[in-house]
């Protein structure tokens, strides 16, 4: 008897869902009916977990999903549901933790068998339709599973898996030490940096000896450990890793912006797909190279992500899409079968094709065409598959101009030249799909790199980017009057707003959960420094005091991914570690630290203090899956190093121009009106009365544009000199005292 008796993905906003809408397989989504289901029927939940973008989620589907054999066992036997991981990543970290616990590593699509309590019995990532090179095919693994469930001998020893498999899950997602140990000093972040360094590669870049994924926090914490410590080495295995980044097919060297991975140990071929998280997080470590190094080179790129952002991911009122896909239709003459879509094809080129193309603008000639393939390494062999070259930079200008016998001057007119034809030649191919949601945790981790963005570069283009996906976010997914489970800000006794996950045509759904509110916090935070707006600082301080109502767990020392009051499932997860994004705990710990001179309480510390007290030991065991909880850690230790700038007008532009340049790791820009008598309105925004101790006292001094740096409560003079104030800062050193005594 059929468990339901149709697919229920037609109205759905996720994208991902969409598109298995028209599946035999009577999909579900994730919702109390569908449960319901299982549970009056007596039958295992098929969960299958996935993403717009993923490239074997989509093969998976096109073997088995959309195949009448599988879909009649799934049917009859199962009640089948469908994740948007991106929607849910609750349920994905819940069942991811599970697989990495069982398998020792894990993927999308994910898949797993529950028993109608939502326990999982059986656990998987990519299944062929049948077995193939000692994978066990999926359409015999249902009917294993189907005839094991009815069998009352093998459905007791299920029951036992599913029991022991949610009680790993729970002290493995849910679980805090039963003592908090003592947080991190500040020598801690040379432990991290030590980590990080033995675990890189020192002859392609980047971390570890096979596939290549991006790595930012890891790179934030070698930079600031090479801030503190001059550890040249620290650095180095930073610019080596930039450089791999950057040089190879990681990047789009046409388009700008970052793909998901690479599957070489050299960087050259990618995972295609563009996520708006890593064109986010991606670039913020370029910036902070940039600083470090002075290099240009590394601008450029930012530069170059920005623009794809703005050109590609952006919608036309200021938010930014989820992704981008990995796969399009096949171009014409190349092998393959109408109506298939094929990963890269896109990105991908032959020297035949780059010839066409430059031949078809009339303004090339074959040396320009050859001078192109030489650059990017497009050869006859290729070196992705079937004779298609994924685009790296692999010749140097200087190089070129000794094999061809010019100079380079040339060669760069030549090269920017036929590089722009080749980009709108490649702008005529089928495009890849974009999945078109919101999301208000990803936009916030790109809202916080283009206002960082807008300070380094000296471009106010990218904070209007930033301030423009900011009102975006707050006016359609932002509630100020809802009030999320746990109701009430700390000791205050007021009421907190709302924020939803997802919107997408108009609709808003789905609770937000830690990340959303903790990297749009950061996100506001950064506009506030950026363009000096105190309604941005307003939104992060709101945000600040939901992370603190609803996730903050007092008893327990620690902040939870879900809401307190949300849905129940099998454990309730922190998010300790860093993904594909930061850790949430770790950006919500940051953002609750540099929020607490804002506000005339000290829980926002007491709560940043608490958390890395209590996850102490998992972070001097493994700092290297925990790099942004690391740096919270060390936020905590030392303190921001606070930049109280008061000024009737604008920055000046050299105080900007410092700013730009200076590497300043825990910085904590906080613009204020030159007079107690203008804060006045900015108090009413923020619905205080009394300046918090970060303005209080603080006034622009002889009418001139005054700074004050301070950390950990020792301030320098009020002065008129930035770099004076810098200075001052450096010689007082992280967590430091001033020998002269400052303020």
């Amino acid at each position: 008897m059929p468990t339901v008796d149709r697919n229920r993905l037609d109205d759905a906003a996720s994208p991902y869902l969409q598109q298995h809408a028209d599946n035999p397989v009577n999909w579900q989504p994730w919702d109390d009916e569908a449960l319901a289901a299982a549970r009056e029927q007596d039958v295992p939940v098929f969960l299958s977990v996935g993403y717009s973008a993923c490239h074997w989620c989509h093969v998976m589907e096109e073997e088995s999903f959309e195949d009448d054999e599988v879909a009649g066992v799934l049917n009859e036997s199962f009640v089948p549901i469908k994740v948007d991981r991106e929607e849910r990543p609750d349920i994905d970290s819940l069942y991811i933790t599970v697989c990495q616990l069982v398998r020792g590593q894990a993927g999308w699509p994910l898949s797993v068998f529950l028993t109608p309590e939502g326990k999982p019995f059986y656990v998987g990532t990519y299944f062929p339709k049948e077995a193939t090179r000692g994978q066990p095919g999926f359409l015999q693994l249902l009917r294993d599973v189907r005839d094991n469930w009815s069998d009352p001998e093998e459905r007791e020893e299920i029951e036992d898996r599913a029991e022991q498999w949610a009680a790993a899950a729970r002290g493995e997602l849910e679980d805090v030490p039963d003592q908090p140990g003592t947080a991190p000093d500040a020598a801690f972040l040379d432990a991290a940096a030590s980590a990080a360094l033995r675990s890189a590669d020192r002859q392609h870049g980047g971390f570890g000896q096979g596939q290549k994924f991006p790595q930012p926090g890891r790179l934030h914490v070698l930079l600031r450990a090479h801030d503190r410590a001059g550890r040249d080495t620290y650095r180095e295995v930073v610019e080596e890793t930039l450089d791999a980044m950057a040089n190879n097919g990681l990047y789009d060297h046409l388009g700008g912006g970052f793909h998901r991975y690479c599957v070489d140990r050299s960087w050259t071929v990618p995972h295609f797909e563009k996520m708006l998280y890593d064109n986010a997080e991606i670039p913020r470590a370029f910036l902070a190279g940039y600083q470090v190094t002075g290099e240009e080179r590394y601008a450029a790129v930012v530069r170059e992500t920005f623009a794809f952002l703005d050109r590609e991911l952006r919608h036309p009122d200021g938010g930014f899409y989820a992704t981008l896909d990995a796969r399009s239709p096949p171009l014409d003459g190349r092998s393959g079968e109408a109506g298939e879509l094929e990963e890269g094809a896109f990105y991908a080129w032959t020297p035949d094709e780059v010839r066409a193309a430059l031949d078809t603008s009339g303004d090339h000639d074959d040396l320009d065409a050859d001078l192109l393939c030489d650059r990017f390494g497009v050869t006859g062999a290729g070196n992705f598959e079937a004779g298609l070259s994924v685009l790296t930079r692999a010749a140097d200008i200087e190089v070129l101009a000794g094999e061809y016998g010019l100079d380079t001057t040339e060669v760069s007119e030549r090269l920017d030249a036929s590089t722009r034809t080749l980009r709108e030649a490649r702008a005529d191919r089928p495009r890849p799909r974009r999945d078109e949601k919101v999301l208000a945790g990803w936009n916030g981790l790109a809202i916080a790199a283009l206002a960082e963005g807008a300070l380094v570069l000296e471009d106010d283009r990218w904070a209007g980017l930033a301030t423009d996906a900011l009102d975006f976010v707050r006016d359609r997914l932002w509630d100020a009057d809802g009030v999320p489970a746990g109701s009430a800000d700390g000791d205050s006794g007021e009421a907190v707003g709302r924020l939803q996950r997802r919107w997408k045509d108009g609709d808003a759904g789905i609770d937000g959960y830690l990340e959303d509110y903790a990297f749009l916090g950061r996100g506001a935070l950064a506009c506030y420094e950026a363009t000096g707006g105190v309604e941005h600082l307003a939104f992060a301080l709101d945000l600040a005091r939901c992370i603190e109502a609803s996730f903050w767990d007092a008893d327990r020392g620690t902040l939870y991914f879900t809401p307190a009051g949300g849905e129940s499932l099998v454990a309730r997860p922190q998010e300790l570690g860093d993904s594909s994004t930061p850790s949430s705990a770790g950006v919500a710990t940051s953002l609750l630290a540099a929020l607490d001179g804002f506000v005339d309480h000290d829980r926002f510390g007491d709560v940043a203090e608490a958390v890395v007290g209590t996850h102490a030991s998992t972070l001097e065991s493994n700092p290297l899956k925990h790099p942004t909880l690391t740096l919270a850690a060390d936020d905590v230790a030392v303190g921001p190093l606070e930049l109280t700038i008061a000024s009737e007008d604008d920055l000046p532009d050299a105080w900007r121009a410092t700013l730009a340049r200076t590497y300043l790791p825990g910085r904590l820009l906080a613009p204020r009106p030159a007079t107690d008598d203008a804060l006045a309105e900015w108090l009413d925004t923020l619905g205080g009365e009394r300046a918090p101790p970060i303005w209080a006292d603080r006034g622009a001094r002889d009418g001139e544009p005054t700074v004050y740096a301070c950390r950990s409560r020792t301030c320098s003079p009020p002065t008129h000199d930035l770099a004076g104030a810098l200075e001052w800062a450096a010689d007082l050193g992280p967590g430091g005292s001033d020998p002269d005594g400052g303020e």
